[in-house]
């Protein structure tokens, strides 16, 4: 059996990355993004350029779409002039993005009333790391048969997590995880700043955290390699936390959840996100306590 003819769009920072794993697997892609230079190293790579979503989905049998917000995923998917939606060929749309529970369950909604294209729910956890080096968790919603069939395929990217048959239950999942994820980075702020101001070294903080009781991802890996070395260089952006995160909190109020922490969570993100702008590291979260105490939380060698 032949391997599927696939379709990439969204070959940014995650995108290319996961785009050129593909490749590597040897799979024939098909790609779009708005961005010439992106589209450039692409087609350096081996991939065939587009000229459009519908273009993508006029050449391959399966579309990946990588991107920012789910608005943009609307109008690449549903467009109705340039959207996948209007391609002749595509009959399974795998959406890698993060865009919570009730746009994918839209989305879905209306490919099926196409009769043409299935969505696979599909957002990852990761960062860019994961992408480059295969390791990405994958939370995948969509019917089991549908799921035999694009396991191959994702298996190039990560781990996979089968998480139910709804379009929207991997959205929630993933949502759940970068709320945590944005929690831990607050919080340990927080500490991090009241160590320093009462003479700690950060440094001595971290390393007794992470054999204590308190370790999190922040204090495993986002200070440690970005905050401490003050080159802020984690990769995934405030803009993006501070989306995830309102998605996550709007749907648990949808769902008659009240999310106290998760509001508090999501009010740091909005300080942030307008003191350093959507395009800061998310790891800067720290820069807005540390002005309020009047120290940097920086390496002492």
């Amino acid at each position: 059996m032949t391997d599927p003819e696939l379709g990439f769009i969204g070959i940014g920072r995650m995108g290319n990355p996961m785009m050129a794993r593909l490749l590597d697997a040897g799979y024939s892609i098909h790609v779009y993004d708005p961005s010439d230079q992106a589209m450039a190293i692409a087609k350096q790579r081996g991939a065939k350029p587009a000229e459009s979503p519908a273009a993508v989905a006029s050449a391959a049998d399966i579309v990946l779409v990588s991107l920012p917000t789910p608005d943009v995923v609307r109008q690449v998917v549903l467009d109705e002039t340039q959207g996948i939606v209007r391609g002749t060929r595509a009959r399974l749309v795998i959406d890698l993005s993060t865009t919570g529970p009730r746009m994918a369950g839209a989305v879905a909604a209306a490919l099926a009333a196409e009769g043409r294209i299935a969505l696979v729910d599909s957002p990852v956890s990761g960062g860019i790391a994961g992408a480059e080096k295969g390791t990405l968790a994958l939370m995948v919603s969509c019917p089991k048969p549908v799921y035999a069939e694009v396991e191959p395929i994702l298996k190039h990217l990560g781990k996979l997590f089968f998480v139910g048959e709804s379009p929207g239950q991997g959205q929630t999942l993933k949502l759940v995880n970068n709320l945590l994820s944005a929690a831990a980075l607050a919080i340990a702020s927080e500490g991090m700043v009241m160590g320093v101001k009462a003479g700690l070294d950060p440094q001595i903080m971290i390393d007794v955290i992470n054999v204590s009781s308190g370790r999190n991802s922040a204090t495993l890996d986002k200070i440690p390699r970005a905050v401490l070395p003050r080159s802020f260089d984690f990769g995934f952006t405030t803009g993006l936390s501070y989306k995830d995160v309102r998605l996550c909190v709007d749907e648990a109020e949808a769902l008659g959840i009240p999310m106290v922490v998760g509001g508090a969570v999501r009010q740091f993100l909005a300080m942030t996100n307008a003191l350093y702008g959507p395009e800061s590291d998310c790891t800067e979260m720290i820069r807005m306590v540390e002005g309020w105490g009047g120290v940097e939380v920086g390496s002492r060698s």
